[in-house]
């Protein structure tokens, strides 16, 4: 997740593997930054035309769509975001832990 101490710098949004990162009041779909196409089952079950545009979950600073975010696992040793935040305002959300399992396997579904 990224805090409100956010000072929307950009830096973390070209290293998500996942176009899971956008800026602020930015609405967001599954088949942003891929070439999902269909319907994809997001974390609480209902099942969505990936073009489906959403609501921003944030209008003032960077967001983390949590449907796309593997936790950079499968790609990197450690979350990008976190790594290039010069406030460290990308850290884990307390309460979303989730597997290594289930981040390969969402990184699966987002990568055909």
């Amino acid at each position: 997740m990224i805090t409100d101490e956010c000072i929307n710098c950009g830096a973390c949004e070209p290293e998500c593997p996942n176009n899971a990162i956008y800026e602020g009041g930015v609405v967001w779909a599954i088949a942003d930054g891929n070439e999902l196409e269909g319907l994809f089952q997001l974390e609480n079950g209902t099942e969505v035309d990936v073009a489906t545009k959403f609501e921003p979950i944030s209008d003032e600073y960077y967001y983390i769509v949590p449907d796309k975010c593997t936790e950079c696992v499968g790609f990197h040793e450690e979350p990008q975001c976190a790594a290039v935040c010069p406030v460290d305002c990308c850290v884990p959300d307390p309460e979303r832990v989730e597997s290594k399992e289930v981040l390969l396997e969402r990184k699966a579904r987002l990568h055909l």
